[in-house]
């Protein structure tokens, strides 16, 4: 009897085989690529268990943030117990600050290492979205990579939601190796964007698969929106800067660029995009936005390597329509590899992060809202700013209509120290930061990135350190470090 057939049932029926406390490791990596039928229905079902007062919760791996239908829905539902390692939903954001979800913030690129390793316990049940299924066992992935090789290697059992939406528009696009485990792994023979060094397809163990349950889909990706003036002028100041430094001999030509998360990395995308001075480029990145579509078409996109294809519903359906085409400009890696510091520092990344804050010392906050409240988590952007050749944070200089500054004394949580933080860029200016000792880079980084109505404060702070603060490497006077935070939190705004 066909395998394949005999496991195809409803979304209803897959959600009854989990159980109270498994582990779910689900596919998808930021808002690509996650499963859509079958959460939904485990959340259906955690409420009907709750109403009659039986216990449900299971706990939640994935490459990064899922849709709406995956996350969102099981946190509503009081289905989810803990999660690991990023998400990026309202709704489970919710829970982990009420307390309601356990949540472990990890750097994307360990992910998969500490689940291969046992340093986290495997997944029970893999749920993993795929575009194809083939007789001989082998899957092919869909919008994303992630950590999905590793879920369906490491499960006790495995259940493959059919994107029937997707044809065979993904078939050739995934590059599904992973690295060897230490001691003595042999490096991956990466060195540029585009080189491939493992199968297009994954080859699963068909004696797990419990399920196969057919969707179609698309991922909840929130449509694009043009770039405003702050973002453009951010995205533009990036651009005059590695010309500048390529001018100079500072930084060779043809390097890959990493582009974060959000409309100011989509900004950076789109200034490339509409340069005329800018040739062909690449992406060694991890997501790869929609803002790439017009570098592709106007003839501007080398080779885009990322763990997922992070597109709105109409651009997704554009990609499927001319998969043909453009798809060999693509590579989807799992995130151990698009995320390897090994293969960052060796390409030689360009990489460009969104800051929550940031500090008059170089240090930068990318998760918690005020020491304590989680916004997202820090992604996969340590993977990168910490072995990149040239890195840039960027960020608005004020949030909240000009109530919230994001230069400060002293950032309410680091998550990236000064030592890993090179180029801070806001619609100010910029502070190039590498080579200059404590005092310079505070005094650089108030005088290009701050708002003018936060720069006497600044600057009183780090007159008031150098007098008072206890040593003067770091001028650090402890009693006022989070002043602006605590007037923010009494008030409302950080300004007196």
């Amino acid at each position: 009897m066909d395998w394949i057939a005999s496991k195809k049932c409803s979304a209803a029926a897959a959600a009854e085989m989990i159980q109270d406390g498994d582990i779910l490791g689900v596919s998808g990596f930021t808002l690509a690529g996650y499963p859509k039928a079958v959460p939904l229905a485990i959340a259906e079902r955690a409420q009907r268990l709750h109403e009659a007062g039986e216990k449900f919760q299971v706990t939640l791996f994935a490459g990064a943030s899922t849709g709406d239908s995956c996350d969102g829905a099981l946190a509503r539902a009081k289905a989810m117990k803990l999660r690991m390692p990023y998400q990026s939903n309202p709704s489970l954001r919710k829970g982990i600050n009420d307390g309601s979800v356990d949540y472990i913030d990890a750097h994307l690129g360990k992910m998969g290492y500490l689940v291969r390793t046992g340093a986290v316990p495997a997944p029970t049940v893999a749920i993993i979205e795929v575009s194809a299924i083939m007789p001989d066992g082998r899957v092919c992935l869909s919008t994303s990579g992630g950590n999905s090789v590793t879920y369906l290697e490491m499960a006790q059992k495995i259940v493959l939601e059919l994107n029937t939406r997707l044809g065979d528009s993904c078939m050739g696009m995934h590059d599904c190796a992973l690295p060897e485990l230490p001691p003595h792994a042999k490096p991956l023979a990466i060195y540029s964007a585009g080189d491939r060094v493992g199968e297009d397809t994954v080859r699963i163990d068909t004696n797990k698969v419990i399920a196969i349950v057919e969707n179609d889909g698309y991922d909840e990706v929130t449509p694009f929106v043009e770039p405003d003036e702050v973002s453009r002028n951010i995205g533009e100041r990036i651009l005059d800067f590695i010309r500048f430094e390529e001018s100079h001999g500072r930084l060779p030509k043809g390097m890959a660029f990493q582009s974060g998360v959000g409309k100011i990395a989509n900004a950076v995308l789109c200034a490339m995009a509409n340069d005329d001075r800018l040739g062909q480029i690449d992406l060694f990145t991890e997501v790869i936005q929609e803002a790439v579509l017009p570098l592709l078409k106007k003839g501007k996109l080398g080779i885009a390597s990322g763990t997922a294809l992070t597109l709105s519903q109409a651009a997704q359906k554009e990609f499927v329509e001319n998969a043909k085409d453009w798809k060999r400009h693509f590579v989807l890696r799992q995130q151990e590899v698009s995320n390897s510091p090994d293969l960052i520092r060796r390409i030689g990344v360009i990489s460009m992060n969104t800051a929550l804050e940031a500090d008059i010392f170089g240090n930068v906050n990318s998760s918690l809202v005020c020491g304590s409240a989680m916004m997202n988590g820090i992604g996969g952007s340590a993977d990168f700013a910490r072995n990149c050749a040239l890195g840039f944070f960027l960020t608005p200089s004020v949030a909240k209509g000009g109530a919230i500054s994001s230069i400060v004394p002293y950032v309410s949580h680091v998550d990236h120290t000064e030592h890993d933080t090179q180029i801070f860029v806001t619609e100010q200016g910029l502070a190039d930061l590498r080579g200059l000792p404590t005092e310079e880079r505070a005094r650089l980084i108030i005088r290009n990135c701050a708002h003018p109505d936060f720069r006497d404060e600044l600057t009183d702070f780090l007159e008031y350190g150098l007098k008072h603060a206890k040593g003067l490497h770091q001028p650090l006077p402890l009693d006022r470090a989070f002043e602006m935070h605590s007037r923010f939190l009494k008030t409302g705004k950080m300004h007196e």
